[in-house]
């Protein structure tokens, strides 16, 4: 299933720091003359690099050693010496514990521009291309946005407690929630009666983590649905806790004691999860489990933006990568004379194939491939397009773009969740197939996280 995650992933971090005994814990100064791509500040010591999480441009701060690595040593801020002068007081009273989002302390307006800055650098390093333009940054509402995420969950007996929260910044451990302002309100005001609800149970210690996504609210409840992973089956009486717990607080429950086809709804019977695209009437359904932007508001302006780069006509053929859904493809064949998506997992395609049926669109049609294997012999392949839309998970798009015969695109847009996978791939287009990379922008998708979402146009010459 396909995911987005920040461009420095924790289990990267919790390697160097377990290969790391020796740590020195005596707080030094350190002046920050950078940021990295995943929100830390970056000082030199010893001319070594070190990696400052909690510090910011421009800053004076005294740090404290939490890691050591052969190339870099990583601390953390103890006390800020030097304030820079776009450094705001963290919202969340979590902030430099959890690990759910790391620029709170990072004004609003210069967030966007550091992950304007990070997308720059990697088009110029990796893929050694530069746009010809850049485009305005889309922003949205920078708390309460998320729709989809996933909590930990752990009983800890020390404590006699259960935690229910995001991944500390040591990502060992679960951190201790009692709010969070990223998430939609509704779920961030349930953390402390979904720890309570864990700690309840008969299987509180076989509950590893509830997953969490929202639609538009129904007669039956608020659109939200949470699904329990749990490792043991449940007695009657946690089912009847969990289903009591939805009906209070007006979400959908779920239950998975295995793999992704295991999840079953335990209340109500048969819930309904969707949204809807309001600038073009599209109404798409999803499982809990399903990939879907996690920024709602954020959605429809990238689509839009999308569609202004692409300036799809009604004559045309549109090839639609790494559709899902179908949260471009549908919306494209109202413009278009046809579209076609194109997704790995299979029942995504499925769905895709239901939502076009149930918004009346004969015009979009849905082919379920592995895009990372040779294509070249299915017949989506074979068929000519006149341009391209792709919005491909971390790995990018490599694979099928080498396979695809790119002279025919007049036009392509490239909607990434990762810079670097999007320059290396930029650099294909331009320097390996004679494309022109016309411009390039980013998206705020996650506000307050250092995750950079970007969108890219590319036309034939």
């Amino acid at each position: 299933m396909r995911q987005c995650r920040p461009p420095f992933s924790r289990s990267f971090r919790h390697v160097a720091r377990s290969r790391s005994p020796r740590i020195d814990k005596t707080p030094f100064e350190a002046e920050i003359l950078d940021l990295t791509h995943d929100g830390r500040g970056v000082a030199r010591r010893d001319g070594k690099a070190v990696f400052v999480s909690g510090a910011l441009p421009g800053e004076k701060v005294m740090a404290e050693q939490t890691a050591k690595n052969r190339h870099f040593d990583e601390a953390r801020t103890v006390e800020v010496l030097q304030a820079s002068a776009h450094r705001v007081t963290p919202r969340c009273p979590h902030f430099g514990v959890c690990g759910g989002c790391v620029l709170q302390h990072l004004d609003e307006e210069q967030q966007i521009l550091a992950k304007q800055r990070v997308l720059a650098e990697n088009l110029e390093r990796i893929g050694h291309v530069t746009p010809k333009a850049w485009l305005p940054p889309l922003t949205g509402a920078n708390w309460g946005y998320r729709r989809k995420g996933r909590f930990s969950v752990r009983r800890v007996n020390k404590k006699d407690k259960t935690l229910v929260g995001f991944r500390e910044q040591d990502p060992r451990f679960v951190a201790d929630l009692s709010e969070c302002h990223t998430v939609l309100p509704a779920i961030g005001a349930a953390i402390p009666g979904l720890a309570a609800l864990v700690e309840s149970l008969q299987a509180k210690a076989d509950i590893p983590q509830i997953e969490f996504i929202a639609g538009d609210a129904t007669a039956e409840f608020d659109g939200i649905a949470l699904v329990f992973r749990h490792l043991q089956p449940l007695s009657e009486s946690d089912r009847a806790a969990l289903s009591a717990f939805g009906q209070a607080q007006r979400m959908a429950i779920y239950l998975q004691p295995g793999g992704i086809d295991t999840v079953a709804p335990l209340w109500p019977e048969a819930p309904s999860l969707s949204f809807h695209l309001q600038s073009w009437d599209i109404s798409l359904a999803f499982r809990p489990l399903d990939f879907i932007q996690v920024n709602a508001p954020l959605n429809e302006k990238m689509i839009a933006s999308a569609f202004a780069l692409l300036d799809p006509q009604p004559g045309e053929r549109i090839l639609d990568l790494f559709c899902g859904l179908g949260n471009f493809t549908l919306p494209l064949a109202r413009l278009v004379g046809e579209v076609v998506g194109v997704e790995g997992e299979a029942g995504l395609v499925a769905r895709a194939r239901e939502n076009a049926e149930r918004n009346g669109l004969g015009n979009a049609h849905f082919h379920a491939a592995d895009l990372t294997q040779d294509q070249r012999g299915t017949p989506w392949m074979r068929q000519g397009f006149d341009k391209l839309l792709l919005d491909p998970p971390r790995s990018g798009a490599i694979d099928v773009l080498q396979q695809l015969p790119l002279k025919q695109f007049k036009r392509i847009v490239y909607v990434s969740c990762h810079p670097a996978s999007l320059a290396r791939d930029a650099g294909y287009l331009v320097n390996e197939q004679g494309f022109t990379l016309v411009s390039a922008g980013v998206m705020d998708m996650f506000p307050q996280t250092a995750h950079v979402e970007s969108i890219a146009l590319f036309e034939n010459r």
